[in-house]
């Protein structure tokens, strides 16, 4: 497998786009990073999966992944062999990768809609009691004069 070929298959991947970060080209879904390659030379990328996926893909193929060193790979990031890597394989690891990068960036999006829809302001059409709206959001003159008013 090349590099070359492992950039044919991320950049097939629905969204992903190449970048760089590190001197290294990089993939990304969703402004975050999936998939490197040339890391720790040019005879290696990388791919970001969960602890369990790292565990089962290292488990089965052994020559083709391993843990990236320190940290990273102790959160998922895993060194993929592209000497030992055949298509398929490499083409399931970067699905993966793209898949779990592309939830969590829809996970945030759904979030925040979710916390717009909850707003009065955001509801198309419904109209909001200005008085209710800004309770206790009155001006610095009124709090003066309630702050100087006899108790």
């Amino acid at each position: 497998m090349s590099s070359n070929r492992f950039r044919q298959i991320a950049l097939k991947l629905t969204g992903a786009i190449e970048g760089a970060h590190g001197g290294h080209p990089d993939f990304r879904v969703n402004g975050r990073i999936f998939a490197t390659i040339g890391y720790p030379d040019e005879h290696w990328g990388m791919v970001v999966l969960t602890r369990d996926q790292q565990t089962i893909l290292v488990e089965a193929e052994p020559d083709v992944f391993r843990p990236v060193a320190g940290a990273w790979g102790k959160r998922g990031s895993t060194s993929v062999n592209l000497a030992a890597a055949d298509p398929t394989t490499l083409r399931s690891a970067l699905t993966m990768a793209w898949a779990n990068r592309l939830a969590k960036g829809g996970v945030k999006q759904a979030a925040s809609n979710e916390t717009a829809l909850k707003r009065p302001s955001a509801l198309p059409g419904k109209k909001t009691n200005a008085k209710k709206v800004n309770a206790g959001t009155t001006g610095s003159k009124a709090r003066r004069a309630r702050a100087q008013a006899p108790r």
